[in-house]
């Protein structure tokens, strides 16, 4: 299905219940945490949030299961949350250091944040047929931000799926065991690039370059 704007996705996104494990999961998990018992869990797909002509985008892995599965905003009420945010209030891509729920009045700058996976999986591990599910929704997001320049993948799942969708929306053919993190496309010309992380910020110089 193609899709016309941001909104349309994640009005889809929102409905989806392609993963019986993961619909069953979301629901169950709710209130489990005695920190968050009464609290009413959000308990659907999250779909990303921020700024639509972004030029950098954040891909995690899935909401967690008592962070974003609770509040209905990725990196939202959890450790993980508290991290990245701080870090990003720090450089000036966030208004406020801290996201703890959909009405705290976060405001993301020149940013869009997403997951790989939109709903919470069991023990953090999501199976390869639910991140194939999902990943027409990360491709949709790719191909709708058109804006984007910077892609910042957080863990080897993200890492992973994030090269998939680089495959089939940009038509690119990379072989990911041949580069080093991190890694940069530029969507323009189609070439992609990486770094050795040893290697000075004022001297990066490419490893590889395809075209």
């Amino acid at each position: 299905m193609k899709y016309y704007s941001l909104e349309e996705l994640n009005n889809d996104i929102i409905k989806c219940e392609k993963c019986p494990r993961l619909v069953k999961y979301r629901i169950e998990v709710a209130g489990k945490n005695p920190k968050f018992k009464n609290d009413n869990y959000w308990s659907k797909p999250v779909p990303g949030f921020g700024n639509p002509v972004a030029r950098i985008v954040i891909i995690g892995l899935a909401p967690a299961a008592h962070g974003g599965n609770r509040t209905g905003r990725v990196f939202t009420g959890d450790e993980s949350a508290s991290n990245l945010m701080k870090a990003l209030y720090e450089v000036g891509l966030t208004n406020q250091p801290t996201s703890t729920n959909k009405n705290d009045g976060l405001i993301v700058r020149n940013l869009y944040i997403t997951a790989a996976l939109k709903c919470a999986p069991p023990n953090n591990l999501p199976l390869k047929n639910e991140l194939k599910n999902c990943s027409v929704y990360l491709d949709a997001e790719l191909k709708l931000l058109k804006n984007a320049k910077v892609y910042i993948a957080l863990g080897r799942i993200a890492w992973e799926s994030l090269l998939s969708s680089f495959r089939r929306v940009f038509n690119i053919e990379i072989n990911d065991k041949e580069f080093t993190v991190p890694f940069f496309i530029d969507v323009r010309t189609h070439r992609a690039s990486s770094y050795h992380l040893t290697t000075p910020p004022h001297s990066l110089s490419p490893k590889h370059s395809l075209v």
